[in-house]
């Protein structure tokens, strides 16, 4: 028998059929972050260690002090060492009624592209090697998916540790 796919949250699509995301590479799976919230793409840059795990560092960025966060620790992958592709995204995301600025450490970046909301499905229940309510949906593009994560439901559970 066959079960109706389970909606995917519209806080993804807001209403829209396609979104413009900035796809990126961690431990050889592919992210994609909404690109409105991408301030800047930046080649590594010294690092001031920080307090946790999640937020291991912080980052000079024009001036600013701000967290460099490491999302393959939420997701329980292993630590690689950066090469020649590692970048880091800043983007900017609002906490407690205030915008912040993250660093967010990637692996490779890709490109700016659309996605389309009839290829997006909530991730399945059973059978992921991830939290489920790490991940906004899935995005089916050719044979592969594309992962967006719930920065927002990531940041909140790594900021309770």
């Amino acid at each position: 028998m066959n079960q109706p796919l389970r909606k995917v949250p519209d806080a993804v699509w807001r209403d829209a059929e396609e979104i413009e995301v900035l796809t990126f590479d961690i431990a050889g799976e592919t992210f994609a972050l909404e690109a409105v919230i991408v301030r800047e793409i930046l080649d590594l840059v010294p690092e001031t260690p920080g307090a946790k795990d999640f937020v291991g560092s912080v980052i000079n960025f024009r001036g600013r002090i701000i967290p460099l966060a490491d999302i393959r620790i939420a997701f329980g992958m292993e630590a690689v060492k950066a090469t020649i592709d590692s970048r880091i995204i800043v983007i900017e995301m609002e906490f407690d009624g205030e915008i912040n600025l993250i660093g967010i450490r990637t692996d490779k970046v890709n490109e700016v592209t659309t996605l389309a909301r009839t290829a997006s499905e909530l991730p399945p229940s059973v059978g992921m090697k991830w939290r489920a309510d790490f991940i906004s949906c899935l995005v089916k593009r050719g044979t592969d998916f594309i992962i967006v994560p719930d920065l927002e439901v990531i940041f909140s559970t790594q900021a309770e540790k």
